[in-house]
């Protein structure tokens, strides 16, 4: 019997075949996503060896560790105006300090995770099929992605890298205004409250809320 012949795809006239292939244009924005995913790299392992170099007792890891953390030392009080007159310096490596340290790493994963899901989940979805069905290290969510299902998932990562800034902020509170405390709690609230309202409108207009995951 006779196998059938698959169906070649229809040829598009010149402008709409140049405006469908203008999708493209995307691909050097996708590549420099990936350079800087790259400096994230570099980012970490700078904090990271920093760290491990305070840890043995580096003076020089300790204070590029202060610096880049904005932390300060015990405030330096002036007996006769009760004004802070400086800080004193830190010496020693803390709890603290290492606990902002940490949370500076996981909020840089956090957000090359962002970067794995716009690259990826973006390509797949505005410029061309990667054709990774049945292999081995397909990521499972990029098996029902789609640009409702992406804009959800962009929005809970959001979420989750603001809240990492926010806990390291008020583990480091002495060292912010209460202004700051303020916004920064106000601006993750709204982070939260437009996540929420994404989802909710996906789930109404019948998005990932239908769909089998």
């Amino acid at each position: 019997m006779e196998q059938p012949k698959n169906n070649p795809s229809p040829r598009l006239r010149p402008l709409p075949q140049l405006i469908f292939a203008s999708r493209w244009l995307q691909l050097p924005l996708y590549l420099g996503l990936i350079l800087a995913q790259a400096v994230y790299v570099f980012q970490f392992w700078g904090e990271l060896i920093h760290l491990i170099e305070a840890v043995f007792g580096s003076k020089d890891a300790l204070a590029s560790l202060v610096t880049s953390l904005g932390y300060k030392g015990t405030a330096i009080i002036d007996a006769a105006t009760g004004k802070v007159i400086g800080y004193e310096p830190i010496v020693k490596l803390s709890e603290t300090i290492i606990m902002l340290v940490v949370l500076g790493l996981i909020d840089v994963v956090m957000i090359s995770n962002l970067l794995v899901m716009v690259i990826v989940g973006g390509y797949e979805t505005f410029v061309s099929r990667l054709d990774l069905n049945g292999h081995p290290d397909q990521p499972e969510w990029l098996s029902h992605v789609n640009a409702s299902v992406l804009k959800v998932k962009l929005a809970t990562a959001i979420i989750g890298i603001s809240s990492i800034h926010l806990l390291k902020t008020f583990i480091n509170a002495e060292n912010y205004t209460e202004k700051t405390l303020l916004w920064q709690t106000l601006i993750h609230i709204a982070f939260l409250l437009s996540a929420l309202s994404i989802a909710w409108a996906d789930r109404v207009m019948g998005g990932s809320g239908n769909r089998p995951h």
